[in-house]
């Protein structure tokens, strides 16, 4: 009994347990199975990447390592808000949010307040 790619349906020589021809069908098989799970990862990164751009770009030159900014200007720049990497609550109880490094503080009156932390 001949046995076939998965991928591309080609008569498969060699070991009696090869599921694949060569490489190349067995990435292209592999990456169609796992295409939606890749374009998720992907596109959750991309937003990612671009929040902790946009709060380098707002803390720029910034000698504290703070600043205060309005909430609508992050979001002119494109900020996506319901996207972090992790929560940190300080012990007063406040929450911050943070991309990797990059992190704010919801404050009053639309304010927030950007910070980066500091390497150990």
């Amino acid at each position: 009994m001949e046995k076939v790619c998965l991928e591309c349906g080609q008569n498969i020589k060699g070991r009696s347990d090869k599921r694949f021809c060569d490489d190349s069908c067995r990435n292209t098989y592999n990456n169609k199975l796992n295409s939606d799970q890749t374009n998720l990862v992907r596109n959750v990164n991309n937003i990612l990447r671009k929040n902790r751009r946009i709060l380098m770009d707002v803390l720029n030159g910034e000698e504290k390592g703070m600043l205060k900014v309005q909430r609508e200007k992050l979001k002119r720049l494109g900020f996506d808000f319901k996207f972090h990497t992790h929560t940190f609550t300080t012990s007063k109880g406040q929450t911050y949010n943070f991309i990797y490094e990059m992190g704010y503080l919801a404050l009053e009156k639309d304010l927030i307040l950007v910070v980066q932390k500091k390497p150990l």
